[in-house]
């Protein structure tokens, strides 16, 4: 589980957006730059060649 205060400060590189947790997939979405960015023994890895496309249908899962 992501502590919030991080999640508070954390943003996308890509877009400098904020990012939404997904616990049961264990990523940050962001919603803006349309990138999934996964979590790794409780670290975010945020970097963009690790990231994977969002769908359509997830982003609009998230609004």
């Amino acid at each position: 589980m992501i502590d919030q205060k991080l999640l508070s400060i954390l943003v996308c590189p890509v877009s400098k957006s904020p990012l939404i947790y997904d616990q049961d997939k264990q990523e940050l979405i962001s919603l803006v730059s349309g990138l999934a960015y996964p979590i790794r023994d409780d670290i975010p890895v945020m970097l963009e060649n690790e990231a994977r496309q969002i769908t359509l249908e997830e982003k609009e899962s998230y609004n």
